[in-house]
């Protein structure tokens, strides 16, 4: 389940950025104009169907949808050569296996959520409150609230067509191929940035658990935290290689017990292991370190890329607003009680995980440093496959042969050349964050869904004038939080280099 998650946020084939079929460059909105005075009328009307298909992967997930039958898109429109059918039925095979099940209970609904929402982000909740302050818990609490608010918006979005599955299709809804390519570009890289962040926290805390002393390569100095970032890397190469990450997709479910995992051993240390909660910092709220705070918490709670394929999963989708519910309702708890543990027990000496201030000679502290290590083995191929596949997509071979497999593997290898350097010119892993959570997640979990909604909901004259209050007032607080954050972690991220160097 997981790994079908990962592909549909990441959108995992290059139609998904480029827009394969040209029908729905040009004409795009105004086939979603008509479409949708049918499927969110005013007035009972018979529902059309689209003149010409959005795009072929939606118009053949919408006959599943509406048939209940697996049916092959046609082929007139493509030139008949033998290369083109071979790719063509290739496309098809991928597509059918991107098809969503409708089996997901109530539960296991909840627990996909959850394990969507609940990632690294708990390692750094605690230092995001020592920056903003004890008030900075009201910006996690305020963005729980507006991020379930758009979640139910998208959901209403893909309610107006069957052939509606990810979130870039919503952004095509709305704003035509230009709306699709900006949603997945803005996934792509959301994704990109997270597997960046994943190195630099390996790095950080092997550096911490087998601190090292610097040592020399060819005149130049490697510290322990690169050397372990490299290390880290190379150890993730060969499950970036793999084709098929059903195993990996397992694996990654743990997102939800690592959390807990992590929760528990704080508490353990902070009451028995003598730490004690006896720094509780007075300070209510930090102006200058406020953003920063912002974009973690933001960060921390924007799972909409995701939360598409979770509905289609669901059998009874009408339950899809209690789930997501129960899904805020839950992290948010386990991110704010990680945050005041972690806080008053270090208070202004946090680092930027945790995990860092755990002390190193006992036993829990080491599991739960060996907890954050495991897991993102599993993810980061996850991770970085929708955009190696989206990538694979210009290779001029058949899918098949071993020149493509050959192509593959360099382009998955390249991929993850370009995070190690990344992650070694921009070691900061919550300057990192912040600006992940500013600039990607307040865009993709506040922005454009209320753009979308109210694209595809106005042009039907659906919404009321309370309601556009509250998507504009949503729309504020995202561009203003957005902006702050993004600037102040980039000039963070800026300073921090010059200072290093």
């Amino acid at each position: 389940m997981f790994e079908r998650q990962m592909e549909a946020h990441g959108c995992s084939h290059s139609e998904r950025i480029l827009g394969e079929v040209s029908e729905a460059d040009s004409h795009g909105s105004e086939i979603w104009d008509s479409e949708l005075k049918a499927s969110v009328p005013q007035q009972p009307q018979p529902e059309d169907s689209l003149k010409e298909p959005l795009l072929r992967s939606s118009s053949l997930k919408a006959s599943v949808v509406e048939d209940r039958r697996p049916q092959r898109p046609t082929l007139e429109r493509y030139e008949k050569t033998s290369r083109v059918n071979e790719a063509e039925s290739f496309e098809d095979e991928k597509l059918d296996n991107l098809l969503v099940e409708e089996k997901s209970s109530f539960l296991q609904a909840c627990l996909n959520g959850t394990n969507v929402l609940a990632g690294v982000g708990v390692l750094s909740t605690p230092y995001a409150l020592s920056q903003g302050g004890w008030l900075s818990l009201g910006f996690l609490l305020l963005f729980a609230v507006i991020c379930l608010y758009t979640g139910i918006l998208l959901r209403k979005c893909m309610d107006t067509h069957p052939s509606i599955v990810t979130y870039p299709d919503i952004g095509q809804a709305a704003f035509g191929r230009k709306g699709r390519f900006v949603v997945a570009v803005m996934l792509f890289f959301e994704l990109y940035c997270l597997t960046v962040e994943f190195l630099i926290m390996e790095g950080d805390n092997l550096a911490n658990l087998f601190p090292c002393a610097d040592f020399t390569i060819g005149g130049s100095i490697v510290s322990d935290h690169q050397f372990y970032v490299v290390l880290s890397a190379l150890c993730f190469m060969p499950t970036v290689w793999l084709r098929d990450l059903s195993l990996l997709s397992y694996l990654s479910a743990g997102g939800v017990v690592a959390s807990l995992a992590i929760v528990s051993v704080v508490g353990c240390v902070g009451a028995f292991e003598g730490v004690g909660f006896s720094h509780s910092p007075a300070t209510l709220i930090n102006f200058s370190g406020l953003p920063v705070a912002v974009g973690i918490s933001a960060f921390c709670l924007c799972g909409h890329g995701v939360f598409p394929s979770i509905y289609r999963s669901m059998k009874h989708k009408d339950q899809f607003t209690k789930v997501l519910v129960v899904c805020f309702t839950a992290v948010t708890i386990l991110y704010g009680v990680i945050a005041v543990l972690g806080y008053t027990m270090f208070g202004e000496d946090l680092e930027s995980q945790v995990t860092l201030n755990l002390p190193r000679s006992l036993v829990s502290s080491r599991v739960a440093i060996w907890i954050i290590l495991v897991n993102p083995f599993a993810k980061f191929a996850l991770s970085i496959a929708p955009l190696a596949v989206a990538l694979e997509e210009f290779l001029p071979w058949n899918p098949k042969s071993k020149e493509f497999i050959l192509g593959s593997i360099c382009i998955r290898s390249l991929l993850v050349f370009s995070t190690v350097i990344v992650a070694l010119a921009i070691p900061f892993f919550d300057l990192m964050m912040a600006f992940i959570g500013s600039f990607f997640s307040i865009a993709l979990a506040l922005i454009l869904p209320c753009l979308c909604y109210m694209r595809i909901y106005g042009r039907a004259g659906r919404i009321s004038s309370t309601e556009v209050s509250g998507l504009i007032t949503v729309l504020f607080v995202g561009v203003v939080t957005g902006f702050a954050g993004t600037y102040a972690a980039i000039r963070g991220i800026i300073g921090s280099i010059f200072d290093k160097s």
